[in-house]
């Protein structure tokens, strides 16, 4: 079923801060390879006590998890802003993912702004943030691998 770009896309896309540019593999393989290793640091850093740099590196590895997502769609991003509307759109409209994926990417992406400019996180706002991302990406591994 062929379904109509909402409006936010499609202003997405006619701003440029999100490209049509077709399939390609290496870049969505690229995305995958950094939203793991941001995780694996930021479990790291979880496992030291250093909670501030597990939210920062959670968020990143949600981030480029959702880059790979939209990448295997055949867009490319060019806004944090335009890649949770594609997100949006492209997986959770289109239920090949379910709503908390995207509810916690936006709510990690606050985290993240809190830890870096005000300063404020927590043991278990850092534990939340490693955890939601490690399922995100094992869910995003199979969305993209799906026909």
């Amino acid at each position: 079923m062929v379904r109509e770009m909402t409006d936010k896309l499609e202003r997405c896309l006619r701003e440029g801060k999100l490209a049509k540019e077709g399939l390609q593999p290496d870049l969505v393989k690229s995305e995958l390879n950094a939203a793991e290793s941001d995780l694996e640091t930021a479990t790291n850093s979880l496992s030291e006590g250093n909670f501030k740099w597990a939210t920062v590196q959670a968020y990143y590895s949600m981030f480029h998890t959702a880059k790979a997502l939209v990448l295997s769609r055949g867009y490319r991003e060019k806004s944090h802003a335009c890649l949770s509307i594609a997100l949006k759109e492209l997986f959770i409209d289109a239920a090949v993912l379910e709503s908390k994926h995207f509810t916690r990417f936006r709510d990690c992406m606050s985290l993240r702004e809190d830890a870096d400019y005000g300063l404020v996180y927590s043991e278990t706002s850092a534990k939340t943030a490693v955890d939601w991302a490690a399922e995100f990406l094992e869910d995003a591994k199979t969305a993209i691998r799906a026909p």
